[in-house]
């Protein structure tokens, strides 16, 4: 499903990207068994990190990856930010539909970049590239964005789905309507194949207990000038 660009291939070569498509999915406001999973990954992070500080956090390998990607970009990984309201700030993990709330529970759980599309919005072929700094699509919150040069980003034949910077694009975002979906995760420097692989399950599992009937299409990790 992925096509990897020689730009991205050039600037990233280090770098993976992770695919999950699922079909016949559901898009309820509240999952029982997903809720319950919830609560015991807020419980689970917490105790992890109790008594610790901001410190232990950001030490975290995975999050050391993310935080070396985004300094060239003078941002911050806002993951590692969710993770210490939920484990150290006691916070829940904010409620929302639940396919997309699979995805953040995952997220938590793994600490990999992860965007959610509705699958039907996306059209096909999906490249994965490096930004030149012209691109321009618009963001969740309805701003207009400009890709900063040297970004990951991935696209379709209608323009930008999604990148690490800026987060996906509002024309594929998950909705009640979506019965078929896309998550794309992003890997730099630093983590493995094998951490997206995992990731990747995560997602998956997490899904069917919103939608146990849905089924995988694809889930692939991919990585500069091969297919893992």
């Amino acid at each position: 499903m992925l096509i990897l660009s020689e730009s991205w291939q050039a600037a990233h070569p280090e770098a993976h990207i992770g695919i999950l498509t699922m079909r016949r999915v559901a898009t309820p406001e509240h999952a029982p068994a997903l809720d319950e999973r919830k609560e015991a990954l807020e419980a689970r992070l917490r105790e992890q990190f109790s008594g610790q500080t901001r410190s232990a956090i950001k030490a975290l390998p995975t999050i050391q990856a993310y935080t070396d990607y985004y300094k060239k970009f003078r941002k911050t990984y806002h993951v590692q930010h969710q993770l210490e309201s939920v484990a150290l700030k006691g916070r829940d993990i904010p409620r929302t539909a639940a396919l997309v709330e699979a995805m953040f529970m995952a997220e938590l759980e793994n600490l990999l970049l992860t965007a959610g599309h509705n699958l039907d919005a996306v059209r096909q072929p999906v490249t994965v590239r490096s930004a030149e700094g012209t691109e321009r699509y618009t963001g969740m919150s309805g701003q207009e964005l400009l890709l900063k040069a040297g970004d990951m980003f991935i696209a379709d034949v209608e323009g930008v789905l999604s990148s690490i910077i800026y987060g996906p694009a509002r024309r594929t975002r998950i909705g009640p309507e979506t019965r078929n979906v896309l998550f794309t995760v992003y890997a730099p420097a630093g983590i493995t194949a094998e951490d997206v692989d995992k990731h990747l399950q995560s997602i998956r599992d997490y899904v069917h207990l919103v939608a146990p009937d849905a089924e995988v299409e694809e889930l692939s990790v991919y990585g500069a000038g091969s297919r893992d």
